[in-house]
């Protein structure tokens, strides 16, 4: 899956038909205001074992919304729109901005961006392909 609008070509993203919205890990969370407009600035660290091509981004806070996780736990977080890619389809979608450092998948794709003409097959994998192998290889914290 790759985030095109903020310059993240590969990042491992997991379906969530239980989630409503999706959610991103991201790192920094610092809110400012640009011309009178709420905006944040975060990190995107696409490898859960390496530094390597984290991405700085900056956008317009979409909404703020409590988020309930399967356990029964509430956290605020901030909403914002990025165009997402799966499976070659590029998409407009609401995304929370989360910690997730310790989770396998970076980013989870919840209902709302999958109502956009998916149709999910739960036991398959990696139905939108396998990034290429020096992808892999860094996802792992290999070298490439």
């Amino acid at each position: 899956m790759r985030l095109p609008g903020v310059g993240v070509s590969w990042v491992k993203a997991k379906i969530d038909t239980g989630a409503q919205t999706s959610a991103l890990h991201a790192d920094g969370i610092a809110e400012f205001e640009r011309d009178g407009t709420p905006w944040v600035r975060f990190t995107v660290q696409p490898w859960q074992l390496s530094e390597s091509d984290t991405v700085t981004v900056e956008l317009p806070i979409h909404d703020r919304r409590t988020v309930r996780s399967s356990s029964g736990h509430a956290q605020a977080r901030l909403v914002v729109m990025m165009d997402i890619e799966l499976a070659g389809r590029r998409i407009p979608a609401e995304v929370t901005l989360t910690d997730r450092d310790e989770m396998v998948f970076r980013m989870l794709i919840g209902r709302e961006a999958l109502r956009q003409g998916f149709i999910v097959d739960s036991s398959a994998s990696f139905l939108g392909g396998k990034p290429p192998k020096e992808i892999r290889r860094k996802n792992r914290g290999l070298a490439a």
